[in-house]
């Protein structure tokens, strides 16, 4: 006769808090995973709304220009251009040092020398000069070039 009987209303009561506790953490995790992609829509949309060009950007008291039958709205020309677009690669910086027999050169000094030949020596103009090859031979003090890869020839240095 020694035995304690627990009242019901105790397990109805644990039920009820580990309800609540499940309940409870499924509305804060369900609100986050539901903003994050409105969030990310919001910035899609500041994101293009920043690339259109002032012309297309709407302006207070302005009615919107009519529409030409058979032409593209001008959004749909700009999403064409951003997909074509691709990132450069900064370009290497490079300078090139010749030195031989206590003289140095860089190579827009040859470059500049090769081009005073082709326009003083030549009597070329300067916009037809295009692409030049240079080769330097120093033990003989000779530069010897190709220009437009046509005009072959050698100038001392």
């Amino acid at each position: 006769m020694a035995e304690i009987k627990m009242p019901a209303a105790k397990p109805e009561a644990t039920k009820a808090a580990d309800t609540k506790t499940t309940t409870a953490a499924t509305p804060v995790a369900a609100p986050a995973a539901k903003t994050e992609p409105v969030e990310k829509a919001k910035e899609e949309v500041k994101e293009t709304e920043a690339k259109k060009p002032a012309a297309e950007k709407k302006k207070p008291g302005r009615k919107p220009a009519a529409k030409k039958p058979g032409r593209k709205p001008a959004a749909a020309k700009k999403e064409t251009a951003a997909k074509t677009t691709t990132t450069r690669k900064a370009a290497v910086k490079e300078n090139v040092h010749l030195e031989f027999a206590g003289k140095s050169y860089t190579s827009e000094d040859l470059v500049k020398i090769a081009k005073d030949v082709w326009k003083y020596d030549l009597k070329k103009k300067v916009g037809d000069f295009k692409a030049v090859e240079l080769y330097v031979k120093p033990e003989e003090s000779i530069v010897y070039y190709v220009i437009n890869g046509e005009e072959k020839g050698q100038f001392n240095i």
